[in-house]
């Protein structure tokens, strides 16, 4: 990768594989501007047809929670039972 690549924003790829199915995280990309990324990600990722759909997102929008959130952070999910899908049935799950 030559240097002027890698001072080019990160894009992060997620692709779909098939129409309807959930996307996936499939790596990054260096690029300009968002024509840019969606072009190298096609060429990197799907240029086998191995995704239908691609999304590009920059890497410094994307925000996460962090390991230090868990407890206050994830702890009002979980006194709602209710809200886990073993009290319904989910298609395809085999039930």
């Amino acid at each position: 990768m030559s240097n002027t690549e890698t001072n080019l924003p990160l894009w992060e790829v997620f692709t779909q594989k098939k129409q309807g199915a959930p996307f996936e995280h499939a790596g990054n990309v260096h690029a300009s501007d968002k024509e840019m990324a969606l072009q190298n990600a096609r060429d990197v990722y799907s240029r086998r047809k191995e995704a239908v759909n691609l999304w590009v997102v920059p890497t410094d929008a994307i925000v996460a929670s962090t390991p230090e959130d868990m407890g206050p952070f994830f702890d009002p999910a979980n006194d709602k039972a209710y809200r886990h899908p073993n009290f319904f049935k989910t298609p395809g799950a085999g039930f």
